[in-house]
């Protein structure tokens, strides 16, 4: 899967926030000698979109005495890839980055020591998936949807759409760009939205009518919004798949406020993305990595999500940035999935769909 939107607008948001992380060069978390200091680490293996604010994780270092090592690997399902691959002999202590998507697989490779992290109660009960168990602890979610280019629905005189059924009408035929399933997030996530939408003996045929209606498939999630969707300056699409953080991250790269984000989302449109946490089975700092899931959890931590990875944070007494919520949409009713339905259905869903669209 392509990395989305978050690595994206983050990066260029960087300098503008004040944003940074303390990277790793590799390696398990204990302790270690630096220049004759012994150093207490722990190490956190991510996906390439992880940040979190200097600030944030100087506090983390010092309520526990922990330093937060940073281990990228690529894309949500090459991180997780490669620690299946080193089940065992872990390259950290904790992993984050897993979602709702990729849950099964990670809880069936066995990945994860349980542990309940202290906040929990403050997380909704939907989106503690693993609840029974707590092999993972839920850290953020996002919600995939449709976007559109809000000027040229109003120079066209033409409501845009709001539901999945919206968008095989007559009347957005040629708008819709989306990424490929196979290969991107956004696209696998608005994949399994029809079929939560629609289900089993029905999703495939609506995405025949969506073809039939003209629908374009892209690669991933950067080619699709910045090539192809108009609301982003340079395509002629005015309907993309995109996040609903989609519209205040583009804000904040903008010199002044507007009245209103030039782009909005299909709110009828959305399937809800969890990301979780968990503690590495083998890991070395076993301790450091357990401080580390209940610090994930802290307002501290949730607070600075939003601005730093544009998602919201999992906990509900956890404060949102303003810009989200005036110019960002909060999705009621997201459409969703078990991980156990992901996972029986999600390699045989995919392979119709590519059967399917992409011929």
């Amino acid at each position: 899967m392509n990395i989305d939107l978050r690595h994206a607008v983050v990066t260029a948001l960087v300098g503008v926030l004040g944003a940074s992380t303390l990277v790793a060069c590799g390696g398990g978390a204990g302790d270690s000698e630096e220049s004759g200091a012994k150093t207490k680490t722990v190490t956190l293996v991510s996906h390439d979109s992880f940040k979190a604010s200097k600030a944030v994780l100087k506090e983390f270092t010092e309520q526990t005495g922990y330093t937060v090592e940073v281990l990228r690997g690529g894309d949500a399902g090459a991180a997780l890839n490669q620690e299946i691959l080193s089940k065992g002999n872990p390259r950290g202590d904790v992993f984050f980055g897993v979602d709702n998507t990729l849950l099964s697989r990670a809880l069936d490779k066995d990945l994860f020591t349980p542990y309940e992290a202290k906040g929990l109660d403050r997380v909704p009960a939907a989106l503690r998936l693993d609840e029974d168990e707590h092999r993972v602890t839920p850290v953020d979610f996002g919600d995939i949807c449709v976007n559109y280019d809000r000027k040229y629905f109003t120079d066209k005189k033409l409501a845009p759409p709001q539901t999945f059924a919206d968008l095989i009408k007559p009347a957005y035929r040629n708008l819709l760009v989306t990424q490929n399933a196979a290969t991107s997030s956004p696209g696998l996530g608005f994949l399994l939205g029809t079929a939560a939408e629609y289900g089993d003996d029905r999703w495939l045929d609506y995405w025949k009518k969506l073809k039939a209606n003209g629908v374009e498939v892209v690669d991933g999630w950067e080619q699709a919004y910045f090539d192809r969707f108009s609301g982003a300056g340079k395509g002629d699409k005015p309907l993309v798949v995109s996040y609903a953080s989609s519209p205040p991250a583009g804000v904040l790269e903008m010199k002044s406020l507007p009245e209103q984000a030039p782009t909005g989302v299909a709110t009828g449109t959305c399937f809800r993305q969890v990301e979780f946490a968990g503690l590495l089975d083998g890991a070395e700092n076993e301790r450091g990595g357990k401080a580390l899931l209940d610090f994930l959890l802290s307002r501290t931590f949730q607070e600075d999500v939003p601005l730093q990875m544009l998602v919201n944070p999992v906990r509900q007494d956890a404060k949102v940035p303003d810009v989200f919520t005036r110019y960002g949409e909060k999705i009621d009713a997201p459409a969703a999935l078990a991980p156990e339905k992901i996972a029986e259905n999600r390699d045989q869903w995919v392979e119709q769909w590519s059967s399917l669209v992409l011929k």
